[in-house]
């Protein structure tokens, strides 16, 4: 699996975006151009990215219409987007960006440190949001496995003692430790998850049943 964020950088002048990719490369992550607001859609439709870098002046649909349009649809509105805006540029626009979703400004030309060091920390939040999806989407699999086995009509339970206790005792810390540290936008899955698990150590007192050995 490619560990790599996609950054979209959106500009319909060559050496600006020339200019974003110097300053950028050194992150080593997979810059994607976009010559147009109607070429950035597109390429939001394909792949995820960690963050946008949108122009606010481009011909046709310019910045501010790029940017609510992103914010529509489902798959992209939380994606951070960055306005890219000239240093004489109207006062206007910072509270018509902010309007349409925008996270930050940074004026041309821009200052390499202060822009690398803003696109870094989207790429690091875009990493680790990724990889609570993950383990959020492992410990699902594992409370779905968990049940099945647990669901038997009578009898003893068909496992070694201990073990589905153990194993679902596991399942809740980790449970707990990915709502801590989940985004707000994460957080109603991963209480519907943790839902699910104590619903399954319910399933298994009741098999264990009144008197019952420890499972």
């Amino acid at each position: 699996m490619d560990d790599k964020a996609k950054i979209l950088l959106v500009d319909d002048r060559e050496e600006n975006l020339v200019a974003l990719e110097a300053i950028l490369s050194s992150l080593d992550q997979d810059l994607v151009r976009a010559r147009s607001g109607e070429e950035a859609l597109k390429a939001l439709l394909t792949d995820e990215y960690a963050v946008i870098l949108l122009d606010v002046v481009m011909p046709g649909m310019d910045g501010f219409e790029t940017a609510r349009d992103i914010k529509r649809r489902k798959k992209t509105r939380d994606v951070p987007i960055i306005f890219l805006t000239a240093v004489d540029s109207d006062p206007d626009y910072a509270f018509r960006g902010y309007a349409a979703g925008a996270v930050d400004f940074i004026a041309k030309p821009f200052d390499p440190w202060v822009l690398r060091a803003k696109v870094s920390v989207f790429v690091e939040l875009h990493r680790k949001n990724r990889q609570l999806r993950e383990q959020a989407a492992l410990l699902r699999e594992q409370a779905a496995l968990l049940r099945a086995r647990a669901e038997v009509p009578e009898g003893p339970l068909p496992l070694p003692h201990g073990e589905l206790t153990s194993r679902v005792a596991e399942i809740s810390e980790q449970v707990d430790t990915v709502l801590k540290e989940s985004p707000a936008h994460l957080r109603p899955a991963v209480e519907e998850l943790a839902r699910r698990v104590d619903a399954l150590q319910g399933t298994l007192d009741r098999l264990r049943g009144p008197g019952g050995p420890a499972l």
